[in-house]
């Protein structure tokens, strides 16, 4: 208690200006007073924490897990760490992560789904609430740095532009620095950057080597070399979230050629070989049977040879990018043996959810095809192989390599069957932990990484953060079974639900069912498994037991309710996208006017212009020099481009490298010019494109198809921040002055009927 000395006055408590009490004397002079600073509120000898978290990354891609794909890294982590082959998330990427940074359930903290969609209802708001602090946010409280590099994806994509607001940016949930993409994806070579909390441009060209996995690592060890150098008293958190392994599949080439014609052999073969490599290694139990193909996926001596082509060289980028993402991993681990910190530090390497289901049943050259419905034409996709991997596509693996790398499960991502919720989870802590290289098999998710964390450091869960009230932890410590193999975890069920697919576990049992949309819910047919005694999920004894079976369901309906998982919502993601245009957002309205020079905007921040559009660059037009992007949205593998060469006007709509491009016929002249660009949609889905000059037509085209999503990359005015097409290069900045842009967007109808026509026709294929 401070006390305040005052002649011969009595002496009374004091606090400071921040409201903390001060633990010295406060007299009227230095000499009569005595100084006090405040204990550290960091727990001696307290650890730093990394968490790894890899982006659709089945249960068996790793090395470690029963790949072939070559993991040495992470197997290192693997061999010195323990294996968890439990961990479960929630068959998604959001939600995954606010589970890992919270510890609580998803739909409680708002986040049932990816944080693009916003439904009106309280589990689906894609933000956290201050009631569930991060661990960010707990550690930074006790004393610790804390830093995020990479992927977030934890708040509302409408939210992320230069207008904010930036309440759940990485800096306002708790951590000092960020360096990384805010959106769910991004360009392996173009990617949106945000530092801290203001949009970069990337600090490289992909000819000059650029790959943002390395950039993540690099920045990464900026900020822990600062700090350490400084201030190596204190602590740190890292979390270090890669896009890989999420699409777009991309490496550098000489990842790439080491991988031609090793996956010809297709994916029958692989996944008997990962599945005897587990067996060998006891990462599965014996006895556990090989799931039988999903639903879509043949056998592949069944596919055509363009087929086989096609999706093995899907499968050779894969495995060149997770190849290239453990050598970063691996950079980043000898950095901190380096620097003096690998033995004091909790290294935590997990992925977020099953390997992607989103290339369909062939595959795709860019994974927005699958968004837009379209099925990928394979005859012509063999034409361009060599493009696969670069910055020339976008691609993602067809379901009969995403099953390869969920071995011996079956689903994927976004299903709430073993192929999507059961991942990978390593912990390593330098001899601290019990029988180093062994595994875990008990059953977790990652709503227990926050509190395993806690516990490790020795820190109890606040009961209020920023003085806001903190709604109780869901997860339990993993801590016991770090020292003990044997340990039985204290945790009660757990609920399952990821776009109306639903699960439940409890002590050994899982109670799960596969969804179709648009089905009553009550029409679902649920499995029952003992996932103790049935890894894989293959022995259904749902007719056997119908009373334990009812019990489960029973028991799903009680913690779904509990933990706001209701309502039960179905709709498909583009359904969900569009109920995020929520009032007071950027895409809220009809009609768009920018004041250039503007910063980047992210896609969610785009106007929406699938229903065609009219767009207008009011610009003052110079003498000379005058070339450059007026208005480019989108990258070299989809998006369009109002732009100047040669001192005309273009036009490219690039829908998967199936460009349609105008251009005018005469020079632009100089002065004050309006150049704008009309785009009326078709009935058949595809548009007719005027190009025009002062409001003159100067040129027309036609679209095939417009697209619902154009790109994951987002829109620049006055430049282009990766290139739509070869006539230019980034970042092509105009060199007259843009006054305004605007678009006029006319009232949006969803595509829904013709994109479930495309699902269900892949599934019988």
């Amino acid at each position: 208690m401070a006390t305040i000395k005052n002649g011969g006055e009595k002496s009374m408590s004091s606090k400071q200006p921040s409201g903390e009490e001060f633990g010295g004397v406060i007299g009227r002079t230095v000499q009569e007073s005595k100084p006090w600073w405040p204990e550290p509120k960091t727990p001696k000898d307290a650890p730093n924490v990394v968490i790894v978290v890899l982006d659709d990354t089945g249960f068996s891609h790793l090395g470690c897990y029963g790949s072939t794909i070559p993991t040495p890294n992470i197997d290192a982590l693997a061999a010195g760490g323990l294996r968890f082959t439990g961990f479960h998330t929630t068959a998604l990427c959001s939600p995954t992560r606010a589970c890992v940074l919270t510890g609580r359930n998803p739909h409680t903290v708002g986040m049932r789904g990816v944080s693009n969609f916003d439904t009106g209802f309280p589990n689906m708001r894609g933000a956290v609430p201050k009631s569930a602090a991060t661990l960010a946010e707990i550690l930074r409280d006790n004393g610790y740095a804390t830093f995020a590099t990479g992927k977030w994806h934890l708040a509302p994509m409408s939210e992320c532009s230069a207008a904010g607001p930036y309440t759940n940016w990485p800096l306002q949930k708790g951590f000092d620095r960020y360096y990384g993409f805010l959106q769910g994806e991004t360009d392996q070579f173009y990617p949106e950057l945000t530092s801290d909390n203001h949009f970069v441009p990337v600090p490289a060209k992909p000819e000059e080597g650029y790959h943002v996995s390395e950039d993540i690592v690099d920045k990464s060890m900026g900020m822990i070399r600062d700090l350490v150098s400084l201030v190596p008293e204190k602590p740190f958190f890292h979390y270090m979230a890669f896009g890989a392994m999420h699409a777009p599949h991309q490496a550098p080439q000489s990842y790439l050629d080491k991988y031609k014609g090793k996956f010809d052999a297709g994916w029958d073969v692989a996944r008997a070989e990962w599945f005897e490599r587990q067996q060998q290694m006891g990462i599965i139990p014996k006895g556990t049977k090989l799931a039988p193909l999903n639903p879509g996926v043949k056998p592949w001596a069944e596919l055509s040879e363009n087929k086989k082509k096609f999706a093995a060289r899907l499968q050779e980028a894969f495995a060149a990018m997770l190849e290239h993402t453990d050598d970063q991993i691996g950079r980043m681990v000898q950095f901190l043996k380096d620097i003096g910190q690998w033995d004091n530090t909790v290294f935590i390497l997990m992925s977020d959810n099953g390997a992607s289901q989103e290339g369909g049943a062939s595959g795709v050259f860019d994974e927005m095809k699958w968004f837009n419905g379209i099925r990928e034409d394979v005859d012509a996709a063999v034409e361009r192989l060599d493009d696969i991997g670069t910055l020339h596509s976008h691609s993602n693996i067809p379901w009969g390599w995403a099953q390869v790398g969920n071995t011996p499960l079956k689903w994927y991502k976004q299903n709430t069957h073993g192929g999507g919720v059961r991942d990978p989870l390593i912990i390593h802590h330098a001899g601290k932990l019990a029988g180093a290289g062994g595994i875990r098999p008990q059953f977790c998710h990652a709503i227990d990484l926050t509190p395993t964390v806690l516990d490790i450091i020795g820190i109890a869960q606040p009961s209020h953060v920023g003085e806001v009230a903190q709604m109780p932890i869901h997860g339990v410590s993993l801590k016991p079974v770090l020292s003990d193999p044997k340990a039985k975890l204290a945790r009660g069920a757990q609920y399952f639900e990821m776009l109306g697919h639903r699960g439940i576990w409890k002590d050994g049992w899982k109670a799960v069912t596969h969804h179709e949309s648009g089905k009553p819910f009550d029409e679902d047919k649920w499995e029952l498994y003992h996932l103790d005694e049935d890894f894989s999920e293959c022995n259904d004894l749902a007719d056997k037991e119908p009373a334990r079976l009812k019990e489960m369901v029973d028991l799903w309906w009680a913690e779904a309710e509990a933990h706001g998982a209701l309502p039960l919502d179905d709709r498909a993601a583009f359904a969900l996208f569009a109920a995020s245009r929520r009032p007071g957002m950027p895409t809220s309205r009809g009609r768009f006017v920018y004041h250039p020079p503007v910063s980047h905007i992210v896609s969610d921040a785009c106007p929406p212009v699938a229903r065609g559009w009219k767009m207008e660059a009011n610009i003052i037009h110079p003498a000379s020099g005058g070339d450059g992007a007026l208005i480019a949205r989108g990258s070299i593998n989809s998006g369009f481009v109002l732009y100047i060469k040669d001192g005309k006007p273009h036009f490219d709509y690039n829908a998967f490298h199936v460009h349609t491009l105008v251009f005018g016929s005469d020079v632009i002249a100089t002065g004050a010019r309006t150049i704008g660009v009309t785009v009326t949609r078709r009935a058949d889905g595809g548009g007719d494109i005027a190009l025009l000059v002062d409001g003159k037509e100067v040129a027309t085209g036609e679209v095939k198809m417009l697209l619902f999503m154009i790109s994951s990359i987002g829109m620049d005015l006055g430049q282009s921040y990766a290139p739509i097409n070869d006539a230019y290069r980034e970042p092509f900045a105009y060199g007259g002055k843009i006054t305004t842009v605007t678009f006029d967007i006319p009232d949006l109808r969803q595509r829904g009927e013709a994109i479930s026509q495309v699902r269900a026709a892949e599934a019988q294929q």
